[in-house]
């Protein structure tokens, strides 16, 4: 049995207690997003909408508000601008009496206007409003925030990192293997800038994808606003608040809640590029498994218990791990928010909570992944050496050449050639090139192919 100061200290939050390795082991690499998806940081995005909905409000011909000072305004946005701590611990105890997280924002503003003598405009605040217009503006601005401040720069280093390698590998023969087996060589650089392009292509997708809020009362409808004041236009002012003070995208028609298509868009647009970078992860691991890469070596650092000459290519693997936990969690997110029962049930509050999960372990991949790329040494020796004993790839050049030349069967001539289980090296080629019923021109033409030379057009 544990005793009651164990049980105390086991309560008590820290990278050693908590049971999320994305707030325990690697807190450190995914602390940033602490700032966008806490406890405290969906507090303070709800406080910034609350705020920025009552300023706009303020700007309506609406008789209540006419006198306010809008000096004050700027006050107000200090409130979540400069938001603490003990702000959000406010909230939370309001919450322990209302039960209710979106309401305690609201007392906790309304607190705010009476001692800063705004105390007969705070009925104003969360006015016609339902939870769901709050929640469904502070997460879409939570995750845009996150996606451009964290994710995309993470996500940029590794490009960056990727690019410059691919660059400097350009001219760097290497066997290709398809299925596994030897195939036509290619250039080393050309092969890491092929996820370059497929990840610059996914880039274009997802920019293409807007951050969506639901902004429109308890249905979707203005009911509230448009019974209180019937000659405002509260399509426009719901337009104006979301799309040009908050930045986001307002869906136009929509029920209790945002239909969050677009989330899901956006969480499966993540997905793919984690696939793709889970396909570099296990790309890089077998190249280092090759001896074609390896690794800088970090005299304190243990590769394995039992086995001192051991420098495993744990980056990459971590990497790959992550992203899968990352891709999982995003799938599920994509295919159970879109769907809600009727005008809105409440599966999706607990299940949007987790949206900074995906993200934390997507960050911790491509850590793991950029910190993986900058210690691999390339071991261009090991490339050579694969390249000289696989000689046997040059013949599709030949029975290419011998096809234009219009030689009878050369397909069949090379398959006979090289379908064998003895050595097929530069001899053997050579021999079978000089015994062809063919010109000396060509003869010359063939002779000069190597499977370091045979590489084709690896330009990116």
């Amino acid at each position: 049995m544990e005793s009651n100061d164990q049980a105390e200290q086991l309560m008590s939050l820290s990278p050693l207690t908590a049971v999320s390795p994305v707030d325990g082991r690697y807190r450190r690499a995914c602390q940033y997003l602490s700032r966008y998806f806490s406890e405290a940081a969906l507090i303070r995005y709800r406080v910034q909408v609350e705020v920025e909905y009552f300023i706009a409000l303020c700007n309506l011909p609406v008789p209540q508000l006419k006198d306010i000072d809008k000096s004050c305004f700027e006050s107000l946005r200090h409130i979540y601008r400069h938001f603490s701590m003990e702000d959000a611990q406010r909230v939370k105890d309001i919450e322990k009496v209302t039960n209710h997280d979106v309401k305690a924002v609201e007392y906790f503003l309304k607190e705010k206007f009476d001692i800063s003598g705004l105390k007969s405009f705070k009925e104003f605040i969360h006015f016609g409003l339902t939870s769901q217009d709050i929640n469904n503006t502070a997460l879409p601005l939570s995750v845009k925030d996150a996606w451009f401040e964290v994710l995309l720069p993470a996500l940029d280093d590794v490009l960056t990192e990727l690019t410059e390698k691919a660059q400097a590998w350009k001219t760097i023969p290497m066997l290709a293997r398809t299925h596994g087996q030897p195939a036509s060589p290619t250039s080393l650089g050309k092969e890491l800038y092929v996820f370059v392009d497929r990840l610059k292509k996914q880039l274009e997708l997802i920019r293409q994808i807007p951050f969506s809020a639901k902004f429109g009362g308890a249905t979707g409808n203005f009911n509230a606003h448009h019974v209180a004041y019937p000659d405002v236009d509260w399509v426009e002012f719901g337009n104006h608040l979301v799309n040009d003070i908050l930045g986001l995208s307002r869906s136009r028609v929509t029920t209790q809640i945002e239909h969050y298509d677009n989330l899901g868009a956006f969480c499966d647009a993540l997905k793919r590029i984690n696939t793709i970078l889970l396909d570099l992860d296990r790309d890089m691991w077998t190249y280092i498994s090759m001896d074609y890469f390896k690794q800088k070596i970090v005299d304190s650092e243990v590769g394995s218990s039992a086995m001192p000459h051991k420098v495993n290519p744990i980056d990459f693997e971590n990497s790959e791990g992550n992203l899968g936990v990352a891709n999982a969690i995003f799938e599920h997110l994509s295919a159970k928010l879109p769907i809600s029962r009727l005008q809105r049930d409440l599966t999706d509050s607990t299940v949007s909570r987790n949206i900074g999960v995906p993200f934390g372990h997507t960050l911790i991949g491509l850590k793991s992944l950029l910190r993986g790329l900058k210690k691999i040494i390339l071991n261009e020796e090991a490339l050579c050496k694969d390249l000289q004993q696989n000689w046997a790839v040059i013949s599709e050049a030949i029975q290419t050449i011998l096809r234009r030349e219009g030689y009878p069967a050369p397909y069949e001539a090379l398959k006979v050639l090289t379908r064998t289980h003895g050595p097929i090296d530069r001899e053997a080629i050579s021999f079978f090139i000089q015994n062809l019923e063919i010109s000396e021109a060509v003869k010359i033409e063939l002779l000069k192919l190597t499977p370091e030379n045979y590489t084709g057009i690896c330009d990116f």
